[in-house]
């Protein structure tokens, strides 16, 4: 749906050439810490329609003789259990995940490093499971004072305590499972040991958010706000590169905080600074990449709403502050939109009030929007994406492509032998019933043909959604938002 915003071909050729340019200023050798998801980049898809989830991988592949992969990962945070809200899988199982797929398309994994190591009992055993497996690890210690205490940090009794991790490539991307976890310590550190060493080396920093040549209030910088706003992450105008240069450019306030500190460590190590401002760290090309600023624009507003109404979810299930909210309202209101501005909630709000039941609606490709209510054999999220396949495949709604007697032994099997309380088919069960009826049944095949067209697509609940069917959606590439209310008063919801 929208027109293309962004130019996704010249954004990997520009982002490789910005990076070469940089390891050549430094001498051969670039430690570069990438914020942000390394893959699946869906936040930046949305807002920047063109450009692809695997944009960053695909950018690196074209150097991935020159590259090679450093995860990092923050001990504490083994100990604590910490999990990816996203993925639902703690951070030090998310480590695996990413090592096999960084090695599944062909990027060499050098080695982890567990940052503010103590001897933490789990950090020790997933460095022995590490160990087992092949992999490298290395320890780098908590150091008091840090960041502000710079004689202690950058000697033998801070950085020089930290175990040298061992590089084999011009360009060293440090990664982590999640905020937190310690790159930016570990690029400085490796810094000073390759010092030490007399091996010539950089820093430099990729994020593609804020984008640093778009105004301050420009709606693809506000939804970076609203994605980040539990992390009280501020866009603000970078005031070292406005000295330095003359020329306005938009940074984030953790990094304008920080950096008079980092350029003091990156003083003491090398002797001088290579940088001005923070902005002058990073090597994102991405606002050079936008050919239709009004698409990104549209685009932008509609994630801002996507980021309210996850909030709002967020503060029902007590996973959030009201604080979050706010915060993400005034960014609503920066923007000039309101709730109302997204297409498909309208719709599930009046298809829920005619009924009484939860519904949900689903936006098509052409600007279509259909809706779904809750009957004896489907929930609601299951009927709109039946509803949806119907329209996108040009059947009529009268047909059913899925005969109740397929849909009743399910139901039987889910309540009588597994438990369920709930007799209506979630959509993954939908979908599953849908692909058998595909086999002997050439409608229900041609609604199947049609599921590759769903992704990008919007979708609203009335209620929330239980986790099977977020995730069905999330797979399918429908951009999905809720209503903060559960369909029942139960405390306890799966």
């Amino acid at each position: 749906m929208g027109n293309i915003g962004f130019d996704n071909g010249k954004y990997l050729q520009m982002q490789s050439e910005k990076i070469r340019e940089r390891i050549d200023m430094f001498g051969g050798k670039l430690y570069l810490e990438f914020g942000g998801k390394l893959f699946d980049d869906y936040h930046a898809s949305r807002v920047l329609p063109g450009f692809q989830p695997d944009s960053k991988m695909s950018m690196l592949l074209q150097m991935k003789d020159q590259a090679e992969i450093l995860i990092v990962i923050n001990a504490g945070d083994i100990e604590k259990n910490k999990v990816r809200g996203d993925l639902g899988i703690t951070y030090d199982m998310d480590v695996l995940r990413l090592i096999d797929v960084f090695r599944g398309i062909g990027l060499y994994v050098g080695s982890v490093v567990l940052t503010q190591y103590n001897a933490q009992p789990a950090a020790q055993a997933f460095q022995a499971k590490l160990e087992a497996l092949g992999v490298k690890v290395f320890r780098h210690y908590t150091i008091p004072g840090y960041p502000s205490n710079i004689p202690l940090i950058v000697s033998d009794e801070g950085f020089g305590k930290n175990e040298y991790v061992e590089t084999s490539r011009s360009l060293v991307v440090v990664t982590a499972p999640g905020p937190g976890s310690g790159k930016m310590a570990t690029c400085l550190s490796q810094l000073y040991h390759e010092n030490k060493r007399g091996i010539q080396a950089g820093y430099a920093k990729f994020e593609t958010f804020p984008i640093w040549n778009l105004p301050l209030a420009h709606p693809v910088n506000l939804a970076y706000e609203a994605a980040t706003a539990d992390l009280n992450d501020v866009n603000m105008i970078d005031p070292f590169h406005l000295e330095a240069y003359g020329e306005t450019a938009v940074n984030y306030n953790r990094d304008v905080e920080v950096f008079p500190v980092l350029n003091a460590m990156l003083e003491k190590i090398a002797g001088k600074s290579p940088y001005q401002s923070p902005t002058d760290m990073g090597v994102n090309m991405a606002g050079k990449c936008i050919v239709d600023d009004g698409a990104c624009c549209a685009a932008a507003r509609q994630e801002i709403i996507r980021r309210y109404y996850d909030a709002l979810c967020g503060q029902r299930q007590g996973n959030l502050s009201e604080e979050v909210v706010y915060k993400i309202e005034l960014l609503m209101n920066k923007a000039g939109i309101a709730p109302e501005d997204r297409p498909v909630i309208a719709p599930a709000l009046k298809q829920a009030e005619e009924t009484g039941l939860p519904a949900a609606a689903i936006q098509l490709p052409d600007g279509r929007v259909v809706t779904g209510k809750t009957s004896a054999l489907l929930g609601a999220s299951s009927a709109a994406l039946l509803n949806a396949l119907k329209a996108l495949g040009g059947i009529s709604k009268d047909i059913h492509l899925i005969s109740p007697i397929v849909i009743e032994p399910i139901q039987k099997l889910k309540t009588s032998h597994l438990g369920s309380v709930n007799p209506r088919l979630h959509t993954d069960e939908i979908l599953i019933a849908l692909s058998i009826s595909a086999a002997t049944n050439p409608t229900a095949e041609l609604a199947m043909a049609q599921l590759k067209k769903l992704r990008g697509c919007e979708a609203h609940s009335t209620v929330i959604l239980s986790h099977v069917d977020e995730d069905t959606f999330r797979r399918l590439g429908v951009n999905l938002t809720c209503e903060p209310q559960y369909q029942s008063k139960k405390l306890y919801h799966k």
